[in-house]
């Protein structure tokens, strides 16, 4: 499915990238692995905070290998019936074996939690459905990618099956500069004197934040008929904090308060 994004659209350090990349060529490329003996991965686990590009990274995979992207919605596959979540998992990887598609479970330790001490019944059937799990994961043949910022509560025999485990961690002040450098919409007109080192090395934001706050600041500039500038990030900047419960002062905007 074809998403115009790449890799260089993904927030993040380039240690992520080059496995993501690897990733690819692994798929593209299976012979020249095979014939050396590598085993084809059986998947990927996205480590991080929310908004770090996890989710963006999958969608990139996707696209570099012309593959369709189905996310399951866990909630569909829990069910508090006794072997209902079992026979749902049985399903989705019957319907997997007939698309040409990556399997993307987000915040999967809900679904591949570690396996625990039987105490009671619970425990028990929690158990049952993380082997049967696993072993649908076994005999798929495609790519599953998992994703995760609780990656401890991610049972050991799944992280053992996985080849690649991917961190992706909030950027850090060179990497926020080149983010709100290149993210900025095409062909949008800047007014002089916009500083947007000040505010990558004033507030400490997700790749998707960065993001989301330049597209608001260019609507807002649209709608002022003005080019973007530093009055516009603020107000957008300001908009982004109250989305997640938090209030900026003028103060939080230094000399252009």
């Amino acid at each position: 499915k074809e998403t115009g994004i790449t890799f260089k659209d993904v927030a993040g350090e380039d240690e992520a990238k080059e496995s993501l990349t690897e990733i690819v060529d692994f798929l593209h490329n299976p012979g020249k692995y095979t014939k050396i003996g590598a085993k084809l991965p059986k998947g990927a686990l996205l480590v991080g905070p929310p908004g770090t590009g996890k989710t963006m990274a999958v969608q990139v995979i996707a696209a570099e290998l012309g593959l369709e992207l189905y996310r399951i919605d866990l909630s569909k596959m829990v069910s508090k019936y006794i072997g209902e979540t079992e026979k749902n998992i049985s399903a989705l990887f019957e319907r997997a074996k007939q698309m040409n598609v990556i399997l993307f479970f987000d915040e999967a330790d809900s679904l591949f939690a570690k396996r625990s001490e039987v105490k009671d019944s619970n425990d028990r059937n929690a158990n049952a459905e993380t082997a049967h799990l696993l072993q649908k994961m076994e005999e798929y043949e495609g790519m599953v990618i998992l994703a995760t910022n609780l990656v401890d509560q991610i049972d050991d025999a799944f992280r053992r099956r996985i080849k690649f485990m991917i961190p992706f961690r909030f950027p850090d002040v060179e990497t926020r500069k080149k983010l709100w450098h290149s993210l900025i919409p095409d062909k949008t007109p800047l007014e002089d004197g916009i500083d947007l080192d000040f505010f990558a090395e004033t507030f400490e934001l997700s790749g998707s934040q960065i993001k989301e706050i330049l597209w608001n600041a260019a609507y807002i500039a649209v709608a002022d008929q003005k080019p973007l500038g530093n009055e516009q990030l603020k107000e957008a900047t300001m908009w982004n904090y109250m989305k997640y419960g938090k209030q900026l002062t003028k103060e939080d905007f230094g000399y252009l308060a």
